[in-house]
């Protein structure tokens, strides 16, 4: 595992952004564990997540892409922030750009925001966590209609590696749906294997018990791999 990965676990740990405990999903999923990503908060913790999505997109991607695509409104911050990381860490200039929610008739005029879209232009899509698509089908069109431009990825935070409508994760789901290839700065997976028995600054944070109580939430919901 890249120690990028071990970083950011316990980086999430530290913003409280990933707990442990009885949670419930949205979807009304009864889960051991939880992620909000609406807990990083200040200057500092966001320049290290620009930083660990930068890492992740290089290490799939590369950085000969032009523009980081943040939707509207999670991924706003998210884009600016990993572009900045770029900068910093690879002395690579990319574009960040998002959409409006509504299309601003005054001004700066139009449905996007930051730098423009056009014809060529490789474009990298940065969410927070694994989406269920819903975001996806609104931006898609929108980057589409900028010009001749290519989708070559997506990249989230963290990789529930649960299923989606069917079978398959959402990021599967969305690979077979859109052609793309997905990534995320850790799956589940690289969670529980660092975390097992493991104490982060002398805390056992994932110890037998709740580690049996995640594979059990995996073997209901788990997606195929």
């Amino acid at each position: 595992m890249y120690k990028y990965k071990q970083d950011f676990i316990e980086f999430m740990l530290e913003c409280e952004v990933l707990k442990f405990g009885d949670f419930v999903t949205k979807s009304g999923r009864k889960t051991p564990f939880f992620v909000n990503t609406g807990f990083y908060r200040t200057g500092g913790q966001l320049r290290r997540l620009g930083e660990f999505y930068a890492r992740a997109i290089e290490v799939k991607f590369g950085s000969d892409f032009d523009v980081l695509f943040g939707p509207a409104y999670k991924g706003i911050p998210l884009s600016v922030v990993t572009v900045s990381a770029f900068d910093e860490l690879f002395n690579r200039q990319i574009r960040y750009c998002s959409n409006r929610k509504e299309i601003k008739d005054h001004g700066d005029k139009g449905i996007l925001l930051g730098g423009p879209l056009g014809d060529g232009d490789k474009v990298v899509i940065i969410e927070d966590v694994t989406t269920a698509g819903t975001s996806i089908k609104e931006t898609l069109p929108i980057i589409k209609a900028q010009g001749n431009v290519e989708v070559i990825g997506m990249c989230v935070s963290v990789d529930r590696q649960e299923r989606g409508s069917g079978t398959k994760s959402a990021l599967k789901e969305i690979e077979e749906e859109y052609g793309f290839p997905t990534t995320s700065i850790v799956t589940m997976k690289d969670v529980i294997d660092h975390l097992s028995n493991n104490p982060v600054k002398g805390k056992m944070i994932l110890d037998d018990e709740l580690k049996k109580a995640i594979e059990a939430y995996y073997e209901q919901y788990g997606a195929e791999e």
